[in-house]
């Protein structure tokens, strides 16, 4: 019997320390939100191809974002250049921010009078993904290409459609 009241206690005590070992016990934490200043991008510069001799063959006129061109096939430069431009575009938004950058993944057609060319293959420095400063700012410069047919007609060729570039945060 002094073994089964021994037990019992123990019993006893075990479930005791047992109820409290399981006994609820509660954390807390806070909510927070960054709010970051909108990402934007505004025109700074159209871009300007300059002045383009053409011939019997067709051509190109590679425009480069530091604004220099090249060419290819029939096409020259000739020696007075024009406005020669790449196009300008000025980010802003939240200080040190990295963004990506679209460019027009279609060609964009100039035209003058019933004749059109196209500008297509556009670059962008930066290429790809932009870092704003910090001062949340950056520019974006852009190239392509001009796409001159053969003989193409004398004129001020420009797209009737302006084309379009866009930036997101990353």
């Amino acid at each position: 019997m002094k073994q089964i009241l021994k037990l019992f206690i123990v019993a006893i005590l075990m479930i005791a320390f047992s109820v409290k070992t399981f006994a609820q016990v509660s954390a807390t934490a806070t909510a927070t939100a960054t709010i970051v200043t909108p990402i934007a991008i505004a025109n700074a510069g159209n871009m300007n191809f300059g002045n383009v001799a053409v011939s019997a063959v067709a051509g190109t006129v590679i425009l480069a974002p530091a604004g220099t061109r090249t060419v290819t096939g029939g096409v020259t430069l000739p020696a007075t250049i024009g406005t020669v431009t790449a196009a300008h575009f000025n980010v802003t938004g939240a200080n040190n921010f990295t963004y990506t950058i679209t460019l027009p993944a279609v060609a964009t057609t100039v035209t003058s009078g019933g004749n059109t060319m196209t500008v297509n293959a556009f670059t962008s420095t930066p290429s790809g993904t932009g870092t704003l400063s910090g001062a949340g700012a950056q520019t974006i410069d852009v190239g392509a290409t001009l796409n001159v047919g053969i003989s193409q007609a004398a004129g001020t060729y420009v797209s009737g459609t302006p084309f379009t570039v866009t930036v997101n945060y990353n």
